[in-house]
């Protein structure tokens, strides 16, 4: 039987003019692999989806999407759809430290938590936004539920398990560097670490003082564990609803991302390529995100009257096709952000489009 705690809490950020506190209801549910603790924002909007979120390794919820959730732009998505912020067990405020030799879940199990919330929640469907780790976890999900899936963003995905160099190599760097600095690794870009910005200050303060860090380095080891999600153009296995992939240009993950497109169905996976962002999208560049994050939901028929502004300012852009037109109802385009602008324009369905802005 389900066990769950319920806290109500108002959400702690500046108010836009007019705009009233947003009361959030934080739970945690007993599962299969342990308590998992989320909060959900708004009410349920009849016949739309929720949007839920899953966060990184070495983040929560609140560290990994509120500057996103909290930008301006995204607040005509935040009153059509209420969210469902999810933390990996043990990553939440205030979460004890797990005992010596703890069994965490791995990325699989911890999929298979996400029934046991939508179960409380009497939620049909959901629109997943996950990040590296989430993305990972929201993708293994909707292999195994897809009837529940209307839409997946997934930013820094990498959905292949790591090769023998690949351990090689992770083996070598934990010899010389703390579970803080190779976790750092992977959220930022050896670039943004030597900038060392006032972001990744900020990080880099929160993950290495991180009271939960013994937790923390649970749920890395089982990233670093995962299976090969096994995607396969064409295939069985394949992400069957839309897709939007995300990376910023010259991030870690930047090469598997572009990898992970290459397997997906074109028809269905759009890939935006973000200049200027970094290794994490969601933190540096909230408004051009939430702008190519309307478009997708238009694409998918939501938000049908929304209004573009960043993205539609400029039309500055200049379009190549890679494909022919056909006349299907093709959403799939690749998306290439340069810095100079947020420009990300809807072209005819079937175009692989870049966009040079």
């Amino acid at each position: 039987m389900t066990e769950l705690q319920e806290v109500q809490i108002t959400e702690e950020r500046p108010l836009l003019p007019g705009q009233t506190p947003e009361m959030a209801k934080t739970h945690s549910v007993e599962t299969p692999y342990g308590s998992v603790t989320f909060t959900v924002y708004g009410t349920p909007k009849p016949k739309r989806p929720a949007i839920l979120t899953y966060h990184d390794v070495g983040l929560n919820y609140k560290s990994c999407f509120q500057p996103l959730f909290q930008s301006g732009d995204m607040q005509e998505i935040i009153q059509n759809f209420v969210r469902v912020h999810v933390d990996a067990p043990g990553m939440e405020e205030g979460a004890p430290v797990y005992p010596v030799g703890y069994q965490y879940p791995s990325l699989d199990q911890l999929a298979d938590t996400i029934p046991c919330i939508l179960q409380y929640l009497n939620f049909s469907s959901i629109i997943g936004v996950g990040v590296g780790a989430g993305a990972y976890i929201l993708s293994r999900y909707a292999l195994n539920h897809q009837d529940t899936v209307e839409g997946l963003v997934l930013i820094n995905i990498d959905p292949n398990a790591k090769g023998w160099m690949d351990w090689a190599a992770h083996k070598l760097t934990g010899l010389t560097s703390s579970i803080p600095e190779m976790i750092l690794g992977h959220l930022f870009s050896q670039e943004e670490l030597s900038g060392n910005s006032e972001l990744i200050q900020k990080y880099r303060n929160i993950i290495t003082h991180a009271p939960n860090l013994e937790n923390i380095e649970l749920y890395w080891n089982s990233y670093n564990n995962r299976r090969d999600l096994n995607f396969e153009r064409g295939g069985d296995i394949t992400l069957k609803c839309p897709v939007m992939l995300v990376v910023g240009d010259q991030a870690p993950h930047e090469d598997a991302v572009v990898e992970c497109n290459s397997k997906l169905d074109p028809t269905q996976t759009s890939f935006l390529k973000m200049a200027d962002s970094g290794g994490q999208p969601q933190l540096t560049q909230p408004g051009k995100l939430t702008e190519a994050f309307k478009y997708f939901l238009q694409g998918m028929g939501y938000m049908a009257s929304s209004c573009m502004t960043r993205l539609s300012r400029s039309r500055t852009a200049s379009l190549t096709s890679a494909a022919s037109i056909d006349g299907s109802r093709s959403r799939a385009r690749t998306l290439s952000q340069s810095s100079e602008s947020g420009t990300l324009p809807s072209g005819p369905p079937g175009h692989t489009m870049e966009v040079s802005c």
